[in-house]
C-alpha cells in the first residue's frame, strides 16, 4: 500500500464512543424544551388531533397530569393553548380577558399543584376570535393600534391569573412596548415576555389550525406574518422586540429557518428560543408510521440542529418523548 504523509487525522477524534462525547459541541438536555399544550373545556376529555398523532387536546384536569408527568421528567414548562367552541368568539376576542375564562382557570389549576412549572400563554386574538385573525378586522384589513390594545388587556389577564411568561404570537407592530407596559402599570413586573419574533407565513402550521379550529375565516396572515424568503427583516424584528422590552425572543417554524435561528442568535442579546411546528412534527411522525425514517433518532437529531443552530430552549411536540429518551440514554 502506498504511504501517504498524512498529518491531520480527524477521524482520531470519532475513533469511539467515549472520545465522540469528549469532542461533542452541542448537547441537548430535558431543560431545553418546552411543552406546548392544549386545553379544551369539560372533565375527564381527550380529543386526538389526527393531524398530529400522539397529541391531544385535553380537559384541565387531564392535562393537569399530563404537566406533571413532563415536569417530572425535567422539562420546565409548558406553553398553553385554549380550543374554545365557537359560541365563545367574537371579533373582539372578547373571552380572551374572561377572569373565569378556559385558559385563565387552568392557568391556576397548574400554578396551584406545580407551582415550580414555568407557564407560558399565548397572546394573540385567533383562538378567540370569530374571523380567524391575529388581529382586529375591519373591511379585510387587520387593524394594527386597536389590536394593541386588546393584546395588553390580554397580557394582564393571563397575568392576573398566574401565567409566568406571556408569549405574543400576534406579529402586529409595537405590541412588545404596549404589553410591557400594560403589565408594569398594573404590578406585574416579574411576568416575562417571549416575543414571537420572527414568526412567518409559514405552510407548516395546518395540524395547529386543526387543533385550535383558529384558520382565518377570509384572507391570508401575510400582512403581519413574515415572508419566508426575509432574513434581514428578522434582524429588524429582532432589535425592535428587545428595544421594546422582549425578555426572551423567538424564531418560527424552526427546522427550514434553521438559518434564521442562527443569524438571530448572533445579533440578540437575550435568549433565543425556536418552535418546532405542528407540520414538523406530522412530518416525523408519519414518514416513521410508514417505516421511511427512525422517529427517534430524526426527533434527537432535528432537536440538536436547532441547538447547533443557536436556540437556547426549543418548543416542540416531541417534548416528553425526547425527555424520555434523554432519561434512559
Amino acid at each position: 500500500m502506498t504511504s501517504y504523509l498524512i498529518q491531520q487525522r480527524p477521524r482520531r477524534n470519532r475513533i469511539s464512543a467515549s472520545i465522540r462525547g469528549l469532542m461533542q459541541e452541542n448537547d441537548l438536555h430535558a431543560r431545553d424544551l418546552i411543552y406546548p399544550m392544549f386545553v379544551i373545556d369539560g372533565e375527564k376529555k381527550e380529543e386526538p388531533i389526527i393531524s398530529m398523532p400522539g397529541i391531544s387536546r385535553y380537559s384541565k384536569d387531564l392535562l393537569l397530569e399530563k404537566a406533571r408527568e413532563a415536569h417530572l421528567l425535567g422539562i420546565p414548562a409548558i406553553a398553553l393553548f385554549p380550543a374554545l367552541a365557537n359560541e365563545f368568539k367574537d371579533r373582539y376576542a372578547t373571552e380572551s380577558t374572561n377572569s373565569n375564562g378556559l385558559l385563565q382557570q387552568t392557568v391556576r389549576l397548574l400554578k396551584e399543584e406545580l407551582p415550580s412549572l414555568t407557564v407560558i400563554t399565548d397572546i394573540a386574538m385567533d383562538p378567540y376570535s370569530s374571523d380567524g385573525h391575529d388581529g382586529l378586522v375591519k373591511n379585510g384589513e387587520i387593524l394594527n393600534d386597536e389590536t394593541l390594545e386588546i393584546l395588553a388587556r390580554m397580557a394582564i389577564a393571563q397575568a392576573e391569573a398566574g401565567a409566568d411568561i406571556v408569549a405574543p404570537s400576534d406579529m402586529m407592530d409595537g405590541r412588545v412596548a404596549a404589553i410591557r407596559a400594560a403589565l408594569d402599570d398594573h404590578g406585574y413586573e416579574n411576568v416575562g415576555i417571549l416575543s414571537y419574533t420572527a414568526k412567518y407565513a409559514s405552510a407548516f402550521y395546518g395540524p395547529f389550525r386543526d387543533a385550535l379550529d383558529s384558520a382565518p375565516k377570509s384572507g391570508d396572515k401575510k400582512t403581519y406574518q413574515m415572508d419566508p424568503a426575509n432574513v434581514r427583516e428578522a434582524i429588524r424584528e429582532v432589535l425592535l422586540d428587545e428595544e421594546e422590552g422582549a425578555d426572551m425572543v423567538m424564531v418560527k417554524p424552526g427546522m427550514p429557518y434553521l438559518d434564521v435561528v442562527r443569524q438571530v442568535r448572533e445579533v440578540a442579546h437575550v435568549p433565543v428560543a425556536v418552535y418546532q411546528v405542528s407540520g414538523e412534527y406530522a412530518m416525523i411522525k408519519a414518514a416513521s408510521q410508514n417505516g421511511w425514517l427512525d422517529q427517534e433518532r430524526c426527533m434527537m437529531e432535528s432537536l440538536l440542529a436547532f441547538k447547533r443552530a443557536g436556540a437556547d430552549m426549543i418548543l416542540t411536540y416531541f417534548a416528553v418523548e425526547a425527555a424520555k429518551v434523554m432519561q434512559n440514554a
